[in-house]
């Protein structure tokens, strides 16, 4: 375990160097601001909007920021129910419960 999160927090530190170094924008976007973007376009089905915050840093970066945000969605729906992360999220993706 400690090795994948080794991996991915390398990933991500490489990530944000190679975004800081683009200068794609004048203002910056942060990864959890892309990813937040990301996210909400694709529930709405955004096709533009999520063009546009996928094209605001690494994909990388943009697939840490997902995983993050999918990880305290599932954490908050969890306390929130009384329930189990792991049942939260196995309902939400329509799986049976394990």
């Amino acid at each position: 375990m400690w090795g994948r999160l080794r991996k991915a927090w390398t990933g991500f530190r490489s990530a944000v160097r190679l975004e800081g170094s683009t200068g794609r924008d004048a203002r910056s976007h942060n990864l959890f601001e892309a990813a937040a973007a990301y996210v909400s376009a694709c529930a709405e089905d955004d096709q533009d909007r999520i063009d546009e915050a996928a094209g605001w840093v690494s994909p990388e970066a943009l697939s840490f920021g997902v995983n993050e945000l999918a990880c305290r969605a599932v954490i908050a729906l969890a306390r929130e129910r009384d329930e189990s992360p792991r049942t939260v999220a196995r309902a939400l993706l329509g799986l049976p419960a394990a």
